[in-house]
């Protein structure tokens, strides 16, 4: 009898090819509520999601014949590591089929920030001809900070030396080896702070990054800086971020990620200082085709084989 595989948010179709290629049974069931995907999650053997599904310790209570659970993605967050620990579930990502587009949407992002792109659009389209207020800043030359330099924070760096920019890198994890070879400067935080122009987050949700962003961060920050974030909407406390705008210390934030998504009102939307995108960083065709193929082919070579490929910290 074959393991039936349960693919729970949308992938791309190369996901289900490659499980029926290696003898495993797909079972496309997307949009589920909890309680849908509570009652029928015994059934499966694995299960692969994105964003829009979370594995909690109720719904994970009831995956009797589970073994694997994949997030085709690098963010894991929604999956309850512990939970699945305790119910014998290997978690794995996908950490790098999705950095590039990751990488790429926050220089966008920061290049966008510099030159007020999305304001000056809306203010063209409209039939305006505002040359005047659309001043912005040069990236060449200036400082970008990098918080959390793995495999999204290296390619951003690497864009970032293409532009003569200088790059500082804050990460525990960082070795003086690996930050000498891509050119990355290893500082505190608060130097970080102190010396950035911009300031990229690509850091996981942990409860030492969530509310990071806060006032006491902020104060510590460069007159005028530039944040973008791509990770996680919850590192940021968005009233300080808004406090931070309105005083003249932030310049400008650009934000991909909110605390509670999917964000059809937020605090942040109508400011001029802020650009906002929906969500976006991973969402590239090249991207989903990457992260469906390593999910599946991480599920069935863990089935088939018993090999463990990308389990997260924490996992059984």
């Amino acid at each position: 009898m074959a393991f039936k595989v349960l693919i729970a948010d949308k992938s791309d179709k190369i996901c289900e090819t490659i499980l029926k290629e290696r003898g495993l049974e797909p079972v496309v069931k997307t949009g589920m509520t909890p309680e849908e995907l509570k009652a029928c999650i015994g059934e499966y053997d694995a299960i692969v999601v994105r964003s829009a599904t979370t594995l909690t310790a109720d719904i994970l209570k009831e995956a009797k014949n589970m073994k694997v659970a994949v997030r085709a993605g690098a963010g894991y967050d929604n999956i309850d590591v512990a939970a699945a620990k305790e119910n014998k579930i290997v978690v794995m990502n996908t950490p790098t089929g999705n950095s590039q587009s990751a990488a790429e949407h926050a220089f966008a992002l920061m290049m966008a920030l510099a030159r007020q792109i999305p304001q000056a659009n809306t203010s063209t389209h409209a039939g305006k001809w505002e040359k005047s207020k659309f001043k912005g800043v040069e990236i060449c030359g200036k400082t970008v900070g990098i918080v959390g330099c793995g495999n999204i924070g290296k390619i951003f760096a690497d864009m970032a030396h293409g532009h003569h920019m200088t790059v500082l890198g804050f990460d525990p994890f960082l070795s003086d080896e690996v930050a000498a070879k891509l050119n990355i400067k290893k500082v505190t935080m608060d130097e970080l702070y102190a010396k950035s122009d911009f300031v990229t987050y690509h850091t996981i949700l942990t409860p030492e990054t969530k509310g990071m962003v806060n006032k006491e961060a902020i104060a510590r920050m460069k007159k005028g800086i530039r944040l973008i974030n791509c990770s996680r909407g919850a590192i940021m406390n968005e009233q300080d971020i808004l406090d931070g705008i309105a005083s003249g210390q932030i310049a400008g934030l650009a934000c991909d990620v909110y605390a509670n998504e999917p964000a059809k009102e937020h605090p942040f939307f109508g400011n001029e200082n802020i650009i906002c995108t929906p969500h976006i960083a991973a969402s590239t065709k090249d991207a989903q085709i990457r992260v469906a193929q390593q999910a599946a082919e991480q599920i069935a070579d863990f089935l088939i084989d018993g090999n463990k490929r990308n389990a997260v910290k924490g996992s059984y």
